[in-house]
């Protein structure tokens, strides 16, 4: 009974170690910045960890150009760019807290905080 006890307790220890480094993991990924271009860097969107857009720089011959509907897409192409980079450095960032394990539900459970694939 003793050595069942003693196994709780250091699971419950190793629980509470993995819930510090999610912490820590959380901060870091809601302070990433990604950014994606698109028409030979004309377009340019920078995303932040917490999937919201920070800023958008277009090259000003582009609206001299008067092409709205090109404009709106390669504002499109370089948001999506941005986002799948994100999405990249917050599954690597788990990764590592994870060791790599496959953790049924983590994406859930980081998309209902905001920070991943919901």
């Amino acid at each position: 009974m003793f050595k069942e006890l003693g196994q709780f307790a250091s699971l419950m220890k190793q629980a509470q170690g993995m819930q510090g480094k999610i912490a820590e993991s959380k901060e870091r990924i809601a302070n990433l910045k990604c950014e994606g271009s698109a028409g030979g860097g004309m377009v340019a969107v920078t995303v932040g960890g917490t999937m919201r857009v920070l800023s958008c720089r277009i090259d000003p011959t582009l609206v001299q150009a008067g092409d709205t509907e090109m404009l709106e897409d390669l504002v499109v192409a370089a948001t999506n760019q941005a986002m799948e980079k994100l999405l990249e450095q917050q599954a690597a960032e788990m990764s590592s807290i994870t060791g790599g394990m496959n953790l049924p539900g983590l994406g859930e459970m980081l998309g209902g905080m905001g920070l991943g694939k919901s």
